[in-house]
């Protein structure tokens, strides 16, 4: 076999390991059952929200769970419920760094989506109509959604709106980098065997926040 063979099976074998060990979306470990319809998507844009602050993924997550617990999984539901119970269910869920800047937002978020979209962000979708840098600028004028905030709302969304894919954002390369794979999107996409986008880049990504993640799957590979 050529080196650039071998060198591609290896590639191949590290994404595998990849993707049948942490192949699981972000939304899938919260809870969220993905569709295109108002609940799950509007649950998807406050768990981007919350995994976009400097705190470790599993609080973000856990915070995410805590506040679809208590009810606030909806625009009216969260703008409805009392700054104190976003609060509250954000310290349960051990997001308390932020809990109260992102309790503010979350209410403030929820107001703008109510006002603009009547609460359901496909009409969000329907009016950047298939214009990806407009669908950008819409969900960055949501109170406290940054660019890392959107790229992960866009990187599980495209499962269901295909027009934001197939995405792979600067962290899932940085995953890509640190696992010794190829980091073009395209080249990747290839490799993993036209994986569906969304959990490739979940995966990746979890490789980019763990450095011992990305060891044992390089081992696990090479056995």
């Amino acid at each position: 076999m050529t080196g650039g063979r071998a060198r591609e099976k290896q590639q191949r074998a590290v994404l595998q390991v990849l993707l049948d060990d942490h192949g699981g979306t972000y939304a899938e470990e919260a809870g969220i059952k993905l569709r295109d319809t108002p609940q799950p998507l509007y649950r998807l844009l406050v768990l981007a929200h919350l995994l976009s602050a400097r705190i470790r993924a599993s609080v973000a997550l856990a915070a995410a769970r805590e506040l679809s617990d208590a009810g606030m999984r909806s625009p009216r539901a969260m703008r409805e419920a009392s700054w104190q119970d976003r609060v509250d269910a954000l310290g349960r869920g051990g997001y308390r760094r932020y809990d109260e800047r992102t309790a503010t937002q979350l209410g403030d978020g929820a107001e703008l989506l109510l006002e603009r979209y009547g609460g359901d962000l496909r009409r969000m979708r329907k009016q950047a109509d298939g214009d990806l840098d407009e669908l950008r600028g819409l969900l960055r004028e949501v109170p406290g959604l940054g660019p890392a905030g959107v790229d992960i709302f866009l990187r599980e969304v495209q499962s269901v709106w295909p027009e934001a894919g197939p995405l792979l954002d600067e962290k899932a390369l940085q995953g890509a980098r640190r696992l010794g794979v190829a980091d073009d999107p395209g080249t990747l996409l290839e490799l993993a065997d036209d994986a569906d986008p969304a959990h490739l880049a979940a995966a990746l990504v979890r490789a980019a926040l763990d450095k011992d993640l990305a060891g044992s799957v390089m081992e696990h590979a090479a056995a």
